[in-house]
Formats: C-alpha cells, structure tokens, sequence
C-alpha cells in the first residue's frame, strides 16, 4: 500500500510539508491535501480534509477564496 502522505514522499516539500492550516488555523501541522477554492489550490490538514469530505467546513473553504 502506497504512503504518499508520509516518510520519503515528503522529504522534498518545503518545511517536510509542514505548515499553519489555514482552515483551522494549527501550527505545525502536515499539509498534504489539496482542495481548489475558487479556482485557487490551497493545501489543509489531515482533519479539514475528512471534513470536508463530510460536507463540514465547506463556507470556510469557500471564504478563503
């Protein structure tokens, strides 16, 4: 099974990665998902994206944009 969201994949990414969410506003957290807001990419969190697959959190993503 593929681990696209850890270890070696990463390594390359500014920072490993890692970066403010901006959706939930953490710190230090892997950004390693994209969602297209408005027709601009923004990378979220582990937690914003099962979120936003739940339909949660969808007026925040669309007030990013």
């Amino acid at each position: 099974m593929a681990k696209a969201h850890r270890g070696a994949g990463i390594r390359e990414l500014t920072s490993k990665g890692r970066g403010t969410c901006p959706l939930c506003k953490r710190t230090g957290i892997k950004l390693m998902y994209e969602r297209e807001a408005n027709a601009k990419k923004i990378a979220v969190c582990k937690q914003c994206e099962a979120a936003l697959k739940n339909g949660h959190m969808t007026e925040a993503l669309n007030a990013l944009a």
